[in-house]
C-alpha cells in the first residue's frame, strides 16, 4: 500500500483541516502518517501520529527543523504533504530521497506578512517580498501544490500548473435547530476571540438590538478581550471558553444568527473574500441565518443560497439593523437557515473537495 506522510510543524495534531479531513480521508484507501510536534506517537482513527519535539516560539522553532525532517523521513513515506510554509525547505530536501512532496498553502503567505502585528511595519513589505521570490522559486520544484482559496490559487498556478483547490468546507452533518417561541434571541460566534472578526462592533451593535451574544473561542491576544470587557453591552456576552467541536454544535442551536464578520485585510484578499473560512458554512449546516462581511465570494454565495445578510463590518448600524430585521422576521430568518442548510448538504460540504484530494494524489501514485 502506497504510504502517505503529512507534516506540520505549526499545528496542532489535532487541526481540523490535516487530521479531520485530509488524513482521515485519505486513510480511506492509502496508509497514512502524521508528523506533528510535541504528541505521543499514536494511532488514532487509523492514522499514524509521530510526535516531534519542538521548542515554543518562532524563531527558537527554526533551529530545530531538522528533527522534522529526521521524524519525516523513518517514516519512508512515498508522498510527503507538507503544511507550513517554514517547511517547504525540508520538503525540498527530502525531495532528494526520490519522494514526491505536495505543499498545501493553507493562508497567503505574501499578503498575510503585511499585517502581522508581532513584525515591525517598515519589516512587512519587505518580508513580504522576501517570501513571495522564495516561494515562486521554491515552490515550483514541488509535485502539487494545494490551497484552499480562488485568489491564492490563481497566484500559485503561476508557479506551479499543478495547482488545486481543495476547500474547508464541512464534513456535512443534520444539527437540528431548536426554533421555538422563547423570548430572549441570540447570535453567536465561534472561533477566535481576536480584533479582525470584529466582536467590538458586534457588542457595540447589541445595544441597538434585543439580543445577546454567545461567544465561544480562544482568546487570541488578551489586552483585546480585556478591552472588550470594558465596552459598556459586555453584561450581554455569554463567554464560553474554547469549546469541544461537539459542544459547537450545541451552540449554534441555541442560537437564532450565526455571526462571521471578518475585517477586510490583505490576507483575505480586501474585498474578494476567502471560502477558507469555515465558520459560515458550519452556520449553514446548522440550519441558522448568517450575518457575514461583504466580500464579493461571501455575498455571491449567500445572495445565490438566500441564506442571511451581508454588511460592512465597519458599520455598526448596519450589524445592528441585520440582526434586528431577521430577529423581527422569525419565518424569513427560519427559511433563510433552511435555505444555507440545503447548500451546504448538496454543494458546500467535504465530500467534493475529498474527491479532490483524492483525484490529486492518484497523478502522484
Amino acid at each position: 500500500m502506497i504510504r502517505i506522510c503529512h507534516v506540520t510543524s505549526v499545528h496542532p495534531a489535532n487541526d481540523v483541516r490535516i487530521f479531520y479531513k485530509e488524513c482521515l480521508s485519505l486513510a480511506k484507501h492509502y496508509e497514512v502518517f502524521l508528523v506533528a510536534p510535541n504528541v505521543e506517537d499514536a494511532v488514532i482513527q487509523g492514522v499514524h501520529r509521530v510526535g516531534v519535539t519542538l521548542p515554543t516560539g518562532r524563531l527558537k522553532r527554526q533551529l530545530h527543523l531538522r528533527r522534522v525532517l529526521k521524524k519525516a523521513l523513518e517514516v519512508n513515506a512515498d508522498i510527503y504533504h507538507f503544511h507550513d510554509p517554514e517547511l517547504i525547505p525540508v520538503g525540498l530536501k527530502i525531495k532528494r530521497h526520490g519522494k514526491k512532496i505536495i505543499f498545501d498553502s493553507h493562508e497567503d503567505v505574501p499578503m498575510q506578512l503585511l499585517t502581522k502585528e508581532y513584525l515591525p511595519r517598515w519589516s512587512r513589505p519587505i518580508l513580504s517580498h522576501i517570501y513571495a521570490t522564495m516561494e515562486r522559486i521554491r515552490l515550483a520544484r514541488y509535485h502539487a501544490l494545494v490551497t484552499v482559496t480562488p485568489t491564492i490559487l490563481e497566484r500559485l498556478a503561476t508557479i506551479n500548473p499543478h495547482s488545486v483547490m481543495v476547500t474547508n468546507y464541512p464534513n456535512y452533518q443534520a444539527i437540528e435547530h431548536n426554533w421555538d417561541s422563547a423570548t430572549q434571541h441570540y447570535v453567536c460566534f465561534a472561533g477566535e476571540v481576536a480584533e479582525r472578526y470584529m466582536h467590538e462592533n458586534i457588542i457595540n451593535a447589541l445595544g441597538q438590538t434585543e439580543a445577546k451574544y454567545l461567544l465561544a473561542g480562544r482568546v487570541f491576544i488578551e489586552p483585546y478581550f480585556k478591552k472588550l470587557q470594558t465596552l459598556a453591552n459586555w453584561n450581554r456576552v455569554e463567554y464560553l471558553g474554547v469549546l469541544p467541536p461537539t459542544e459547537v454544535g450545541q451552540l449554534m442551536q441555541r442560537a437564532d444568527i450565526g455571526l462571521v464578520l471578518l475585517d477586510y485585510s490583505p490576507n483575505v484578499g480586501y474585498h474578494k473574500g476567502s471560502l477558507g473560512v469555515l465558520k459560515m458554512f458550519e452556520y449553514m449546516m446548522a440550519g441558522i441565518p448568517v450575518i457575514a462581511t461583504d466580500f464579493e465570494l461571501w455575498q455571491e454565495i449567500i445572495e445565490r443560497y438566500d441564506c442571511g445578510i451581508c454588511v460592512n463590518p465597519n458599520n455598526t448600524q448596519a450589524i445592528a439593523d441585520a440582526i434586528n430585521y431577521l430577529i423581527h422576521n422569525p419565518d424569513i430568518a427560519r427559511q433563510k437557515g433552511e435555505n444555507g442548510r440545503r447548500a451546504v448538504q448538496q454543494v458546500y460540504n467535504w465530500a467534493t473537495q475529498e474527491q479532490i484530494l483524492f483525484d490529486l494524489y492518484k497523478t502522484l501514485k
